[in-house]
């Protein structure tokens, strides 16, 4: 009985949780397809969805008969009420964001499409301009922008003098300015920004180049030379132009007692000192002014002073280990030499295993370090 409930639980829960997926899913799908796109974005979307219903039935379905007889009829088919039908049949199907505006258009401006189709597919080849420029007025042609499609500043060779963007570009909206790209200014972007300078210019084109870093606003060329004043960091030089400052060459010190200072360009980072230091000039335990409790000096390095003793107790043990042994082994000798040969050999061995091992480096755990590499 509680195995039946249980399985009656399991399967109602998959059906629920089966139903919230489906359901989240077709929520999704249907905000997709109510987006909505600025009217010449949607205008765009529909005309490709019609262009792709025509290829689609290009080739008509007349294939597998007599060659002369297919011309024929595609001839007749290509610009047939039916092939029309089939186009409009699965028109926005193949979309799915903005599905919805792409049927409205095609309901409100049905009579447009139906025209070009029998009247103007021959002098009117360009259907996106037919439909979303000359009729429905949704788009201009490129480079031109507003309600009366009047040209963007410059056109139609020097756009924003190439070096921006007209805003409203092939659509009613916007004012035709222009928005000049990172590095240009001006009206029509003919003018180089603040901090960057001039580095071409001819009767076609500019170029405009960022001052260097060590720059305080403008310049007048590339490089630290070229600046007419010196960033916070920097100092000027009469030959070199902006030079660094090396704020760790103070004689004040400019990071805390447990620091150290790195030099960067303009300015400088203060790094923590290795824990075995009491003050450092660098990072690591050969680079402290002084050791910090619990560590000593050794060979120019502050080294953990208990860590060392039981270094040193143990090299002693060790020792002292390996000697008794052979002391054993002689006196063994005395006794039985077969016996003392055999104790010597295992005792040669273990010494020669355990020196191996006690100075062989541990092996990294190479699966462990590819994990890591992993996460």
């Amino acid at each position: 009985m509680i195995r039946n409930n249980f399985l009656v639980i399991s399967v109602l829960f998959l059906m629920c949780l089966t139903s919230k997926t489906i359901f989240c899913n077709n929520m999704k799908t249907d905000m997709l397809r109510q987006t909505k796109y600025p009217p010449c974005k949607a205008c765009k979307t529909f005309i490709e969805s019609f262009k792709k219903g025509m290829e689609k039935t290009a080739k008509g379905k007349f294939e597998g008969g007599d060659a002369a007889w297919e011309e024929e009829k595609l001839r007749s088919y290509a610009k047939s009420e039916v092939r029309l039908t089939e186009i409009q049949e699965q028109i926005c199907s193949d979309i799915e964001e903005g599905r919805d505006q792409c049927y409205s258009l095609h309901e409100q401006y049905d009579s447009v499409i139906e025209e070009w189709w029998f009247n103007y597919q021959d002098t009117e080849p360009d259907l996106f301009k037919y439909f979303c420029i000359e009729n429905v007025k949704h788009c201009c042609p490129d480079l031109h922008y507003g309600p009366d499609c009047l040209p963007c500043l410059g056109y139609p060779d020097k756009v924003c003098n190439n070096n921006g963007k007209c805003k409203g570009a092939g659509t009613r909206k916007g004012n035709g300015k222009c928005s000049c790209d990172s590095g240009y200014t001006g009206e029509i972007c003919d003018q180089c920004a603040y901090k960057y300078y001039e580095s071409y210019r001819d009767d076609t084109k500019l170029l405009c180049s960022k001052c260097h870093v060590s720059c305080e606003g403008n310049c007048t060329k590339s490089g630290p030379t070229g600046c007419e004043n010196c960033a916070p960091g920097w100092v000027m030089n009469k030959e070199k132009g902006c030079s660094d400052i090396n704020e760790c060459a103070s004689v004040k010190p400019v990071c805390g007692p447990l620091q150290f200072c790195v030099n960067t360009e303009g300015s400088y980072r203060c790094l923590e000192c290795d824990r075995s230091c009491a003050g450092c000039t660098g990072d690591g335990p050969d680079m402290c002014i002084n050791c910090a409790n619990g560590y000593t000096l050794i060979s120019n390095m502050c080294v953990d002073a208990e860590q060392e003793q039981r270094k040193q107790h143990v090299f002693i043990t060790r020792y002292l280990t390996y000697f008794g042994l052979c002391v054993a082994t002689c006196i063994i000798f005395q006794r039985n030499v077969m016996l003392a040969a055999i104790i010597g050999l295992a005792v040669g061995i273990y010494i020669s295993v355990s020196e191996y091992m006690l100075n062989t480096p541990p092996v990294p755990n190479t699966t462990d370090f590819v994990k890591n590499l992993r996460v």
